[in-house]
């Protein structure tokens, strides 16, 4: 967590699971046997929880924008200027 006068950390976007596998084996066992929506839901808790875990909201956005750009991407889409960048 930052606190105030910490420089933060930048996100990081390089690999950086010490056991990447076991990490996306944990994923999809967390998923078994759900509905759909519980999925959803689980996601939703997993990433309020990480997020307040990491409780710095400058990383969290950039996160979000990367997260975002990404499935803007997959889907042959440019994602939409950035607002902050045009002022």
């Amino acid at each position: 967590m930052t606190r105030p006068g910490d420089t933060p950390m930048p996100l990081n976007t390089e690999p950086n699971l010490a056991r990447p596998d076991d990490f996306y084996e944990a994923l999809i066992d967390m998923h078994r046997d759900l509905s759909d929506a519980q999925s959803q839901s689980a996601n939703a808790q997993l990433i309020l929880l990480l997020a307040n875990h990491i409780g710095d909201l400058a990383i969290l956005q950039e996160a979000m924008t990367h997260a975002r750009a990404g499935v803007l991407a997959r889907a042959g889409r440019q994602p939409a200027a950035d607002p902050a960048a045009a002022a």
